[in-house]
């Protein structure tokens, strides 16, 4: 069995299948492969996470340009855009 290193969405995917998924969680546990899945369900959002981003900051103009011009709006806009994205991630990926 391997021992991944598992990040927010692997936590988050774990908490999920142990609470209403006790089949799959016991399954992957009993086969010895809920470590490498929750690495790949890990390294599956963060990779979507950036994905969303960039093209959510693209989509709505937030670039460097805004950056350099207003420091507090590039911030507010990107932290929003950040949660769309978590949110995203969170249906798509973790409570499939």
């Amino acid at each position: 069995q391997t021992n991944y290193q598992i990040g927010k969405y692997g936590q988050f995917y774990l908490d999920y299948i142990k609470n209403h998924r006790r089949g799959r969680y016991t399954t992957l546990l009993t086969e010895g492969t809920l470590n490498v899945q929750l690495h790949e369900i890990d390294l599956e959002a963060k990779t979507m996470l950036e994905s969303i981003i960039s093209r959510l900051a693209a989509e709505r103009g937030i670039d460097e340009n805004l950056k350099a011009r207003d420091m507090l709006r590039w911030v507010a806009e990107m932290n929003n855009i950040k949660s769309s994205a978590e949110e995203i991630i969170l249906k798509e990926v973790i409570y499939k």
